[in-house]
């Protein structure tokens, strides 16, 4: 999938927000070492920067642009370009100069483009040291309308067979339950719940700018120039139906997201 930073941080505010609450809930740690696994454009490792004032910080991004915006914002953090799968299999030096286990790692909005849950979140806390912090955020919306709308229409349009494999993008989010048991076989404490955003955005044209940051890019990406402009022309009639405007012609947007701070 193309990534767009100028698109994402159309929304910076709104986007930036569960991510402050997220590291609000990392317990006190004299961190040395922190990282932000799919940094995006940098806000998240901002904040993470903030929050550990005295650990080297880095950032990793599957995207160049979202890393070059990254590079740009804060130019004193080691990023890379490099997907999360990758860098778990990544070779781990030994001996005197290797690397040390990391103190938080911080993965916000990003592990539901990533398979294989069961694999990925005891790697990733194996990726700590003793006492050390995992903290995941993950939008929890595929069952809200705006997701569910646009499975259906890339299923009934003329470009169904181009889109047959997008709404598989997106990782389908286990129970609460399911992340608290995986995670308490490697970690002592685990803290799991659940929260639902309530955006006041500019009508429905604005629903559909916030999605082509996120969820439609696996619908989009495939599409030439004229059907891109068809799908986004229905899919914003018939978000303006799902989400009727307010009074004041704003529309608010729920989205849930699901937190976890896993402390190994």
């Amino acid at each position: 999938m193309s990534w767009s930073a100028k698109q994402y941080l159309a929304f910076e505010d709104e986007r930036t927000r569960p991510v402050r609450d997220l590291l609000a809930a990392v317990p006190g740690l004299d961190a040395t070492c922190v990282i932000d696994i799919g940094c995006g454009p940098g806000n998240s490792t901002e904040l993470l920067a903030a929050r550990f004032p005295n650990a080297r910080v880095s950032g990793i991004d599957s995207s160049a642009d979202m890393i070059s915006a990254a590079r740009r914002r804060l130019p004193r953090v080691a990023f890379d370009v490099i997907d999360i799968g990758t860098w778990l299999h990544r070779e781990h030096p030994s001996g005197a100069g290797a690397a040390m286990p990391f103190d938080v790692i911080l993965a916000n909005a990003v592990l539901q483009w990533v398979p294989d849950h069961a694999e990925v979140f005891p790697a990733l806390a194996n990726e700590l040291r003793v006492g050390g912090c995992l903290a995941v955020q993950m939008p929890d919306n595929l069952a809200e309308p705006a997701q569910l709308l646009m499975r259906e229409l890339a299923a009934r349009g003329a470009w169904s067979a181009k889109l047959a494999a997008a709404d598989q993008a997106r990782v389908p989010i286990a129970p609460a339950d399911g992340y608290y048991g995986l995670m308490r076989q490697t970690c002592a404490r685990v803290d799991v719940w659940r929260t639902t955003y309530y955006h006041p955005l500019a009508g429905a044209a604005a629903v559909v700018e916030w999605f082509k940051g996120t969820g439609l890019r696996p619908f989009l990406d495939p599409l030439d120039a004229a059907e891109r402009g068809e799908y986004l022309a229905r899919y914003t009639e018939a978000i303006g139906k799902a989400y009727p405007a307010l009074a004041d012609g704003s529309v608010l947007l729920p989205f849930p997201r699901l937190f976890i701070v896993a402390v190994r």
